[in-house]
């Protein structure tokens, strides 16, 4: 008989993680604090269990089963009686076996009990439904497939009519994506929610057709909607028909579930630029946009060419290049590209200022493309706050943010190098110059309470790897991101907008998702760099991996607020050398890059609670290419201006690009 005085940690990850729950199965509650109110209430904290993927084939429990490329969030409940465990064991039934495992916590790695399944019971219950974890996101799916094939020449089952019901449902596709976030909280959508949602008039750019102000920019705009259209059409047929794979490469829930298809997708359509542009012409010279044609016409033409640019050889390729070449940390990444043919001055008031392309996305939503870039996070943002159908300023891409107005967003992925991928990618996707770069990093809310400011030193080391190093009319060096002065304002003061913090929700609710604010939970605080440049040619992997060590070393602090300079005569001092130093820049010592070095070491080696989450020769290959591009900074500093060569600017870039990894070289 067991000792009735023995207890034992309990990992949980399904309904077990409700406080209430766990109490009605076993009479013992737990908390997340470090108050504990009375005997019946346990201590917890969140916690990982490793090499392990949670499913839920019925859509009602969790089952936890092993997988080497995958681990499962959760908490562990500390002295747990042994009493309470075979009343748990009760409750679980037969299809669980409790088993010892390690899982990590905030003190390392600790023993734990957990409730798991073997692949062998899961295929034996649910047949092939085990391996499809979202079964009822693909019924919800085939629902409105039903409600498209009965709204849009019903009864017709001709070629062109279901090309017709696809493009339809391309231009709603934001509410579907809004239901499926719906599906995944509530568990059930009904039919009449889903008639109440689509059941609304098609798109139309007739009106916009009509005002002579936006005749000049139809082409633009109907180019840009057809590479749109094409992007979005080879990411879903990536997603359908290479799930099992694509649900292989996420690591969890919590990450934009389409990053990696849409890296894919975005390399089909970049290393195709040729075909891409034929399809485009071809496009506007079968429907001219001064012909009576309407926006599902266009998007109807883009969704033939798609299926006929889709090969499944090159997706195949692609799928193993990343799975060769993925890095994943464990702290969570997002990232936000900026986009504007009049750089700085996109959010201009001057009428002289104006985009010849796009007139600053002024049309953006009138074509739809809000809709068709949502899998992009595809956003114009005129820095004023507002909330309006036409507004010219930047282009925004932030893949992962599902809603604007709801800052409904989830982290884009924990790996530095698929992040640096998307980025290139998106860049050299988009028919507009590339401006500036937002890097995002998840942080913890008990590493707010003890943050510091950035050294100056390590400030200008990290201007010098992104801030935009260029000539100025003299042909001396200058950092463009600072003496242009793109990451300032004077809104509460003058202040230096080189890192703030935000908050992030990622749930919506089934309340209204049609209404621009729909509820949402689960806040995350980020600390997100804005000081950046943005190049398609630059390759960002170590960047991103330079800000994640000193965010985790440092728990930097905002740099520089108003408030900071208001009340700080050290920190007013710094900010005036930066930019006395960003205007006539000096080479930076050998002791302050060994320092910076070390710094971002030292932060990357306890990633994993004390201990580094990526591999030591990825580590080892992260900090001398920062060292190599500190270095070539050094180098067109002092060989300017009587000795530098013509060339000299495009080293730092050029380096970079040629430090990457051997497999990047192999273009699938």
């Amino acid at each position: 008989m067991q000792n009735q005085n023995f207890t034992a940690n309990l990992f949980v990850y399904g309904s077990l993680r409700d406080p209430d729950i766990l109490r009605s199965v076993c009479g013992y509650g737990f908390t997340l604090t470090s108050e504990v109110s009375d005997s019946r209430t346990l201590r917890a904290e969140s916690a990982i269990l490793p090499y392990h993927r949670r499913l839920s084939p019925d859509n009602v429990y969790c089952y936890a089963v092993p997988d080497p490329d995958a681990r499962i969030e959760g908490f562990i409940i500390f002295d747990l009686p042994v009493s309470a465990l075979a009343e748990i064991d009760r409750y679980e039934g037969k299809y669980y076996t409790r088993e010892t495992v390690k899982v990590n916590t905030s003190r390392g790695l600790t023993e734990a009990q957990a409730y798991l399944v073997s692949r062998t019971k899961m295929q034996k219950r649910f047949g092939d439904r085990f391996y499809v974890n979202l079964i009822h996101e693909l019924w919800l799916r085939k629902r409105i497939d039903r409600f498209f094939e009965m709204h849009t020449r019903p009864g017709e089952q001709s070629p062109d009519a279901t090309i017709e019901r696809r493009a339809r449902r391309e231009l709603m596709a934001t509410t579907e994506r809004d239901l499926l976030a719906v599906q995944m909280d509530q568990s059930s959508v009904s039919d009449y929610f889903i008639e109440r949602e689509f059941d609304r008039p098609c798109p139309s750019i007739r009106e916009c057709k009509s005002e002579p102000q936006s005749r000049p920019y139809l082409d633009n705009y109907l180019t840009l909607l057809v590479k749109l259209v094409l992007l979005n059409q080879i990411e879903q047929q990536v997603q359908s028909r290479y799930r099992y794979e694509m649900e292989r490469l996420a690591t969890s829930a919590r990450y934009f579930n389409r990053s990696i298809s849409m890296l894919i997708a975005l390399r089909m359509i970049n290393v195709n630029q040729s075909v891409v542009d034929m399809i485009q012409r071809r496009c506007l010279e079968t429907m001219s946009p001064e012909g009576p044609y309407d926006l599902i016409d266009y998007v109807k033409f883009a969704i033939t060419a798609a299926d006929n640019l889709f090969d499944e050889r090159v997706v195949t390729s692609m799928i193993e290049w990343v799975r060769t070449n993925r890095q994943p940390g464990l702290i969570p990444l997002g990232t936000e590209l900026e986009f504007s043919n009049l750089g700085f001055r996109a959010v201009s008031r001057n009428p002289a200022d104006r985009d010849p392309d796009f007139n600053g996305f002024l049309y953006f939503n009138d074509f739809c493309l809000d809709v068709l870039s949502w899998k992009l996070g595809g956003y114009v943002d005129d820095h004023t706050g507002r909330s309006c159908a036409r507004r010219q300023g930047f282009l925004e891409m932030a893949p992962g943010r599902l809603n604007i107005v709801g800052e409904l967003s989830k982290p884009a992925t924990n790996d530095p190098w698929i992040l640096n991928h998307l980025i290139r990618e998106i860049a050299a996707f988009m028919p507009i110059k590339p401006h500036s770069l937002h890097l995002s990093f998840q942080i913890r809310k008990r590493h707010m309470l003890n943050d510091k400011v950035l050294p100056l030193s390590f400030v200008k080391c990290l201007l010098a790897m992104g801030g935009g190093i260029q000539e100025d009319a003299q042909g001396r060096v200058w950092v463009s991101r600072m003496q242009h002065d793109e990451i300032e304002q004077n809104v509460y003061g003058q202040e230096l907008v080189f890192a703030r913090r935000s908050k992030r929700k990622f749930h919506i609710s089934a309340d209204d998702i049609a209404v621009d604010r729909p509820a949402s939970y689960a806040t995350t605080y980020v600390q997100q760099y804005k000081f950046i440049r943005l190049d398609s040619r630059a390759n960002y992997e170590a960047m991103i991996m330079a800000l994640k060590g000193l965010q985790i070393l440092y728990h930097p602090a905002d740099y520089l607020t108003a408030e900071q300079l208001a009340h700080s005569a050290a920190l007013r001092a710094q900010y005036r050398k930066l930019k006395d130093w960003s205007r006539n820049p000096s080479p930076l010592s050998h002791r302050t890059i060994g320092r910076f070095i070390d710094a971002i070491r030292k932060g990357l080696l306890r990633e994993c609670h004390g201990k580094p989450a990526h591999k030591l020769h990825y580590i080892d290959w992260v900090l001398g290419a920062i060292d190599v591009q500190l270095r070539m900074f050094n180098k067109v500093v002092e060989s300017q201006p009587e000795k530098k060569a013509p060339n000299d600017l495009r080293l730092i870039v050029d380096a970079l690009d040629a430090k990457t990894h051997p497999e990047d070289n192999m273009n699938p």
